[in-house]
């Protein structure tokens, strides 16, 4: 489901209450006190960083789940929700609009949004929950994993690099020249880089860096990265790149190069392989936690930071016969390398494929 710019409030209620008169309804006040119905409401500011499949599928679940949740508790979480589009700009405004609501909590999507949710909410007493940050440690918004240390928590989706870079080698052995791919500007990217470069060199294998901060630039790089003839791409969870997906995987196929990111979603969009964590599982235990900070009185800075398995494979089967290979023999090549190996077709959302 393509997530719309605009704000929209999504009331999220106990399916009980929708047969009260509307006159009863519970209401929000400004100490979480219960409504005139009894139930209790609390107001949640949701910001996206992108617009892209991972993101989406992060912020339905975590919608979905409160959804859920409100219905087991008896309770209204009004949920409002805005995608900044990787704009500054815009991130900063919606942050000031939830402050200026009120709301209870706020939930950034992305390593940018939390950064910025985390400086503004400074010396208040709004929790931020963050969702799908690769290294919460290194971005300054935790003390550790096991206890943030301030009124902010999460859930994190860091990424394997080695893990993914076996399976290079396990699909193509004699590859020779990897092809880097990321936004240099994109924090998430900054640890996996590393990492995939240390791998590499004691590999010896040569790699080449290619990067870009919007579409048309990836476009460009990717472009270079054909002229180059490498053997493969590595992309880790890049948002920049996942939203330029869609405008290079053509070429990437065309040209014979299997490109191998940090996430389904990648794949989803056209990359021949995603590795990583189930964001709709991530999504879900971000409203978990979001409930048990709202509802159960958890403070954020004793909440450990969630982290997940990130074992599974996902080939787009599409992208698979494209290049050449067969899936059965490459997922039996890449089982003793993953918890899960999965297939998946090429769709602009999770949602298309239901269709």
């Amino acid at each position: 489901m393509k997530k719309n710019i605009l704000s929209r409030v999504l009331t999220l209620a106990l399916a009980a209450l929708l047969a009260l008169p509307l006159f009863a309804c519970g209401k929000k006040s400004d100490d979480n006190s219960t409504g005139s119905s009894g139930a209790a409401s609390y107001q949640v500011g949701i910001c996206s960083y992108a617009d892209d499949a991972s993101l989406n599928q992060i912020v339905d679940s975590i919608e979905s789940r409160l959804k859920a949740i409100g219905q087991e508790k008896g309770v209204t979480f009004e949920i409002s929700y805005d995608n900044c589009n990787t704009d500054s700009a815009v991130l900063n405004q919606i942050i000031a609009n939830f402050m200026a609501d009120k709301v209870d909590l706020m939930i950034g999507v992305a390593t940018p949004v939390a950064v910025a949710m985390q400086a503004a909410t400074e010396g208040t007493d709004i929790p931020v929950v963050f969702a799908a940050v690769s290294d919460p440690v290194g971005a300054g918004l935790v003390e550790s994993l096991e206890a943030p240390g301030a009124n902010i928590t999460g859930t994190s989706d860091y990424l394997d690099s080695d893990a993914i870079l076996d399976l290079i080698f396990a699909a193509n052995p004699d590859a020779k020249s990897i092809a880097l791919l990321y936004d240099l500007g994109q924090d998430s990217s900054a640890a996996p880089i590393k990492n995939a470069k240390a791998f590499l060199d004691k590999r010896g294998v040569s790699y080449k860096e290619y990067n870009g901060t919007t579409t048309d630039e990836i476009s460009l790089a990717v472009s270079s990265i054909v002229a180059d003839k490498a053997d493969a791409v590595f992309t880790p969870t890049d948002n920049t790149v996942m939203t330029a997906e869609l405008a290079i995987y053509e070429a990437l196929a065309k040209a014979g190069i299997p490109h191998y990111t940090g996430a389904d979603s990648f794949a989803l969009n056209g990359a021949f392989l995603g590795y990583g964590v189930d964001y709709a599982n991530l999504g879900v235990e971000t409203a978990n936690m979001v409930s048990g900070i709202l509802l159960d009185g958890s403070k954020p800075s004793a909440t450990p930071v969630l982290t997940f398995d990130n074992g599974t494979a996902t080939i787009n089967t599409d992208i698979c016969r494209e290049l050449g290979l067969n899936y059965d023999e490459l997922a039996e090549t890449f089982a003793p390398l993953c918890t899960k190996v999965q297939s998946i077709v090429t769709a602009e959302s999770f949602d298309d494929l239901n269709q």
